[in-house]
């Protein structure tokens, strides 16, 4: 998959580093909270920490922190895609470790 800018163009959402870190999809299944959240994605009131990754599709697989929380997919282009005000859009959250669901799940706000 070619890698494209942010919105914004100030930074790649998913550097081919972050892309080797994370496991392809359903590959933590069996792992419930302990499965482990490799990226982070952030935006105003939303928070998308990706467990799996499919890179012929673009697609995650996570948690997600924003009207409600839940796991779920979202899509690297449609991250890429998300503005607010039209100006500020999804960040990689640069210093994030790896860590289990069960560390995130606590500290999540969703409505």
């Amino acid at each position: 998959m070619k890698r494209h800018p942010n919105a914004n163009g100030t930074q790649d959402l998913l550097t081919q580093g972050a892309e080797k870190s994370l496991p392809a999809l359903y590959s933590q299944d069996s792992k419930g909270d302990d499965a482990i959240c490799y990226v982070k994605f952030f935006l105003a009131n939303y928070t998308w920490y990706a467990t799996e990754y499919d890179p012929e599709t673009g697609n995650f697989f996570g948690l997600v922190d924003g009207d409600f929380v839940e796991l779920g997919y979202f899509n690297l282009q449609e991250l890429q895609a998300l503005k607010v005000r039209g100006m500020f859009a999804v960040e990689r959250d640069i210093h994030w470790k790896p860590t289990p669901l069960k560390d995130i799940r606590p500290n999540c706000t969703g409505q």
